[in-house]
């Protein structure tokens, strides 16, 4: 049993040196613009993602009945969790809310480029604030972090629209409630399935081929100015998404950005500007996604609180990157190797290793008899800089002899002076 279980993976120390390069990243930006830290349990209640019916995650679930018969599920998204979590506190916390969380999520869908049936997604959000400066506030935080890892607007493009467009479009054809979000959800796949089959389920829901005709023609906007034609002047969704492209370029990041109706999010909770991160080469699928839905905690049965956020995979953008050529080359992190040469001098050498951690370097001890071929060998495969070896001569001085790896210079130095 060599293999792990289907669409998970395992993380040896040069995938977690990857790893942890790109959370700190993740860290980093979200920090940088004020946001806190939080964390939840991977269990859940079931219940907590199964109130709407009918959402392709219902289908995702790992979910199943504990030993005191409790129905659970390992959480597919993080913002559930959330949201109960900010119930739990409700009016006891000082808004707005500037939080992000870097959790692992599980879902049981086709493992692809890009997907897996576990994935660390980064989480960042703002509850408590109603104004579209929140929404302008996470796509910065966003092209920092493209910004920081060596991708450009040349790279990507954030398509950003509403789902307020949809719903005012919808709503001239006398479509609201209900549909409007199963709708959503089928649109969302528009890509993904056959033109007959989206056809098809959107007929199921009772909509008209005039209607579905209507859908696609706006769909199809990829411009703010042809939205303006669509929509009428006084259209909530066309002012706001004018507001929010306006904040955009204050941010300096509107090569970044671009309005694509098409962008709805297939999450029934989403109520307001929702937007995608994709690579302009379309080779990828959606690199991370998010959008303000301020009526989730509603649905949980609490009081709704305005909220926005998204969610960032870590899989397809380490894809992205390999593609660009910018996965980074790291080392292990060591600094020093020590080495006692002969059995005798080996608690010389932990002295010495002991005395060069306590002053912040980084020490990979050789605790075996080796060969001098072999600790060099071994040096150059930790990326160490400097090789420290303790040798009977220079130890009978209170010396250790030290190798620089990079120039091949050697020195004699003082245990005092170490």
């Amino acid at each position: 049993m060599t293999q792990g279980v289907r669409g998970t993976r395992d993380f040896y120390p040069e995938d977690m040196r990857l790893r942890n390069w790109l959370f700190e990243r993740f860290h980093s930006a979200a920090r940088s613009h004020g946001f806190e830290e939080y964390d939840a349990p991977v269990l859940e209640s079931e219940e907590l993602y199964t109130r709407k019916a009918g959402e392709e995650i219902v289908g995702q679930l790992y979910n199943f009945e504990d030993k005191g018969g409790r129905r659970v599920a390992l959480r597919p998204e993080m913002t559930p969790s959330l949201a109960r979590m900010v119930m739990a506190r409700a009016g006891g916390l000082a808004l707005p809310i500037k939080w992000y969380s870097i959790p692992q999520c599980w879902r049981y869908e086709r493992t692809q480029r890009g997907r897996g049936r576990e994935h660390y997604q980064w989480n960042v959000d703002i509850w408590g604030m109603n104004g579209i400066e929140a929404d302008a506030e996470l796509l910065s935080v966003l092209v920092q972090f493209f910004d920081s890892v060596g991708l450009s607007s040349e790279d990507l493009v954030i398509r950003i629209s509403s789902r307020k467009v949809l719903e005012e479009v919808l709503g001239s054809l006398g479509l609201e409630g209900e549909i409007f979000a199963q709708t959503c959800v089928i649109v969302d796949k528009m890509d993904k399935l056959p033109e007959d089959v989206v056809e098809a389920q959107l007929s199921d829901l009772g909509l008209s081929s005039e209607s579905i005709s209507t859908i696609r023609s706006v769909l199809g906007i990829t411009d703010m100015q042809s939205l303006s034609s669509a929509l009428s002047s006084d259209s909530e969704a066309l002012i706001e998404l004018q507001s929010l492209f306006s904040l955009c370029d204050s941010y300096g990041i509107s090569d970044w950005v671009s309005f694509d109706a098409s962008v709805v999010r297939g999450l029934a909770y989403y109520t307001g500007p929702v937007f995608e991160a994709h690579d302009r080469a379309g080779n990828l699928r959606a690199i991370c996604g998010g959008g303000r839905y301020d009526k989730l905690i509603g649905t949980l049965g609490g009081n709704d609180l305005p909220a926005t956020g998204f969610g960032f995979g870590d899989m397809v953008i380490m894809e992205l990157l390999a593609d660009k050529g910018l996965v980074p080359e790291l080392s292990n992190g060591v600094g020093d190797v020590v080495f006692g040469m002969g059995t005798e001098l080996r608690g010389a050498a932990m002295q010495v290793a002991a005395k060069l951690r306590s002053a912040g370097r980084t020490v990979d001890l050789v605790l075996e008899n080796k060969k001098m071929k072999w600790v060099f060998k071994h040096a150059e495969r930790c990326g160490a800089t400097r090789l420290v070896m303790v040798m009977p001569d220079e130890w009978a001085e209170g010396k250790v002899r030290i190798k620089n790896l990079d120039s091949g210079e050697e020195s004699t130095v003082a245990m005092d002076n170490l």
